[in-house]
């Protein structure tokens, strides 16, 4: 690896430090389904966001709420506090493409259709709103 490349990576390394996130790759709903629920609880306080991914009807809210525990049990491993009292909030949340499973599906007249089963990759980022105003 050359000397450029390497120190970006060091500085990569050191600002997800001080970042608390939690990532989840190949979920097997489409970017776009995934991407209603991450807009209802973008920039939300954890305890309500976690509240609305609960009693969502949404499939994908299913996914993301245990990924918000993830992000919340990973901030409180980095921080050494409780998530109780600290007012937590989803400062950063993104949905990605992920691979796409291609199969066919027969078709009348002995033609095939081409069918793309889509899967995402979604990033949360929480953090307190003290923090946020900080930087």
């Amino acid at each position: 690896m050359g000397a450029r490349k390497h120190n970006t990576a060091e500085a990569r390394k050191e600002a997800q430090k001080t970042q608390y996130f939690a990532k989840l790759n190949n979920v097997p709903t489409s970017p776009r389904k995934m991407r209603l629920v991450a807009d209802m609880i973008r920039g939300m306080e954890v305890n309500r966001a976690l509240g609305a991914l609960h009693f969502s009807t949404k499939e994908a809210s299913r996914a993301l709420e245990k990924l918000l525990k993830s992000a919340i049990a990973n901030w409180e491993t980095k921080t050494g506090k409780k998530a109780d009292q600290e007012t937590l909030y989803v400062t950063c949340i993104t949905v990605d493409g992920g691979m796409m499973l291609k199969r066919l599906l027969t078709a009348p007249q002995g033609r095939g259709y081409r069918v793309r089963k889509r899967s995402n990759h979604v990033t949360i980022f929480v953090d307190t709103k003290n923090t946020n105003a900080e930087k």
